[in-house]
């Protein structure tokens, strides 16, 4: 097998980029549009299903600490969550969700889920959908 790719695998790699592009594209409009939230702020929404450590949260997000504590004084200010003292040090850095944060989480599961499946899981045939399943699998299990 070659390393270099031929004009229809180019083409193959480029649809897909775009294809991923747009989809991306979509949701992140939708959560905006539906939710007046960010996709980074909804992946924190999902995350933070219990109280947390800052540290804890960015390694399940797999981003970095000073990433997610900007984020984290984003949402505090828009009432989404708190940010508790942890430890002995009397330091904020635990962080829940607040009620307005849980409300907002239903909403966005819901809004988040029916764009999903508008844009990406209703297009496909249940033989495409195994298909692309398989690969990512595939993918995410051989490095």
């Amino acid at each position: 097998m070659s390393d270099t790719l031929d004009p229809a695998e180019w083409e193959f790699w480029d649809t897909w980029m775009r294809a991923q592009r747009l989809l991306a594209r979509e949701l992140d409009r939708g959560l905006q549009r539906d939710c007046g939230i960010s996709k980074a702020e909804f992946s924190v929404l999902m995350t933070l299903r219990r109280p947390m450590r800052v540290g804890e949260l960015a390694d399940a997000l797999d981003w970095e600490k000073s990433r997610v504590a900007h984020l984290l004084t984003r949402m505090e200010n828009r009432g989404l969550v708190t940010r508790t003292e942890a430890g002995a040090t009397g330091r904020r850095t635990g962080v829940e969700l607040t009620e307005e944060g849980r409300r907002t989480a239903e909403r966005a599961t819901l809004a988040h889920g029916a764009n999903i499946r508008r844009f990406a899981l209703d297009r496909l045939t249940p033989d495409q959908a195994a298909a692309i399943r398989s690969w990512s699998e595939h993918l995410l299990t051989s490095g």
